[in-house]
């Protein structure tokens, strides 16, 4: 049960940033367009500004990382059970160095997807990045 454990860790990088691309259809449903407010705006609404340095970065990272994770899915499914808790952590290091290379701290990166998940501009210039 231990593997399973590290495989979620080996997947969570990956997967944050899959989801870039199945977020802009489901946050334009649940934002619906209001009218002009005359209340005070909504905090959570203030843009968030990243250096295009830190986007380039992480766009690269992403890339990286799903490579990595494509790679070791397919040993993990072809490995022995004895052998998939060394290939999830050999995984877990070759993505925090895929991210690391870029010059990204793994806070950074996973702070700048979970921005880009919930911040459209963001989202939209990763995204652009990953074309």
């Amino acid at each position: 049960m231990q593997s399973t454990t590290r495989l979620g860790t080996f997947c969570t990088m990956a997967l944050t940033a899959a989801g870039l691309l199945f977020m802009p259809a489901a946050n334009a449903q649940q934002q619906a367009p209001s009218g002009p407010s005359s209340t005070t705006p909504r905090s959570t609404t203030a843009p968030t500004t990243i250096p295009d340095k830190k986007l380039d970065a992480a766009a690269a990272a992403v890339k990286q990382v799903s490579t990595v994770k494509g790679t070791f899915e397919q040993k993990l499914a072809q490995a022995p059970a004895a052998e998939k808790e060394r290939l999830v952590d050999e995984a877990n290091d070759a993505m925090k160095k895929a991210v690391t290379d870029q010059g990204l701290s793994i806070d950074e990166y996973t702070t700048i997807l979970q921005v880009a998940q919930n911040d459209p501009v963001v989202r939209d210039k990763l995204l652009q990045r990953l074309k």
